[in-house]
């Protein structure tokens, strides 16, 4: 069974070979340690500092044996941009406070096909890799580039504003999941973080009020199995995103959400991804990596619908080793019994 095969049979909450290991994204100053590409870039201002041309993201991908490769989409946040280490981009102040700054919302055309060519590179060049096309549906971009404190006013103090905002991204989004999903790939993923580690942003009312019938409105574009992923706890609305038909959850955060129980109660209809504890891939041992894989296909793996991943993404600060070792932990301990 191949990359793709093994990606779409957990999809569908069937069993492949073993349990596919694949991951959102890989910061590129990791991935050059891992790489042996060179000193690490620290370009946290260039949003292409952690994507990659297609040979890169293969490699990459047969290194740390994962399943899938990602192409990354998204529209631009209006933002303040802060360094981090490793190059990682931080976002701070949103830049539209009031409707007088919706003229600095400039997004790219979505019927210019130069847009997609790196996104069709991906897909000719993908082998039995599952292609994934990575973006965001609206929200998260919409709370960023107002700054969660302005969000959150304006919902309850100018709830058009709010709306105003988020229609510009998911007008966007669902006019480039029409063009990406027609190109070949495989799995079509969403980034939109809508939690705290202890609660959402909003109440489900708002939730199905604001972002529920947008996230409709995309996915009427959307003919691929759809990933959503939110970090942090978004269990207030789990219910909803389960009817609504996504294919998968990711990542089920480690201290925010119970991968275990979501398993129990929503396993046989949709397929969860997750959720290596990157405090554990960062500061852990081999050890205690490898421990936490085998726990997690020991409790999550039986009866299909998982992709092993980590809590979020591979990021620069993570512990080469470690990263090393969770890839080889899947494959020794990720087979299913033959049926």
């Amino acid at each position: 069974m191949n990359s793709r095969e093994r990606v779409a049979m957990a999809l569908r909450c069937q069993q492949p070979d073993r349990v596919p290991h694949c991951e959102l994204g890989v910061d590129r100053a990791l991935a050059q340690h891992i790489m042996e590409w060179g000193d690490p870039v620290n370009q946290a201002f260039n949003i292409e500092a952690n994507t990659y041309t297609v040979p890169e993201a293969k490699a990459l991908s047969r290194k740390l044996s994962l399943d899938n490769i990602s192409c990354v989409m998204r529209a631009p946040v209006y933002a303040e941009k802060h360094p981090g280490q490793d190059g990682r981009l931080f976002y701070g102040d949103g830049l539209i406070r009031t409707e007088a700054d919706l003229d600095l919302i400039e997004l790219p055309d979505p019927r210019d096909d130069s847009l997609y060519d790196v996104a069709r590179q991906f897909v000719r060049e993908k082998e039995d890799f599952s292609a994934w096309i990575i973006t965001r549906i609206g929200i998260f971009p919409a709370i960023l580039s107002m700054g969660l404190a302005n969000f959150s006013v304006s919902l309850f103090e100018n709830r058009d504003f709010v709306e105003t905002v988020l229609d510009r991204y998911c007008d966007w989004t669902k006019a480039m999941a029409e063009k990406v999903c027609a190109l070949g790939f495989d799995v079509f993923a969403s980034t939109d973080d809508m939690a705290f580690n202890t609660a959402p942003y909003f109440s489900p009312e708002v939730f199905r009020e604001l972002v529920l019938p947008r996230y409709r409105r995309v996915a009427e574009s959307i003919t691929l199995p759809w990933v959503v992923h939110s970090d942090g706890n978004i269990m207030p609305f789990l219910d909803d995103l389960v009817e609504f038909g996504i294919a998968g959850l990711h990542p089920l955060e480690k201290g925010a959400m119970d991968i275990r129980a979501v398993k129990q109660r929503y396993g046989d209809r949709i397929c969860l991804l997750g959720n290596l504890d990157l405090n554990i891939l960062g500061m852990g041992t081999v050890q205690e990596v490898r421990d936490e894989v085998f726990g997690l296909i020991d409790d999550v793996g039986p009866g299909r619908g998982y992709v092993i991943t980590s809590g979020n993404s591979l990021a620069g600060y993570l512990l080469p080793e470690n990263v090393l070792a969770f890839s080889e932990a899947v494959l020794e301990h990720g087979e299913y019994a033959a049926p």
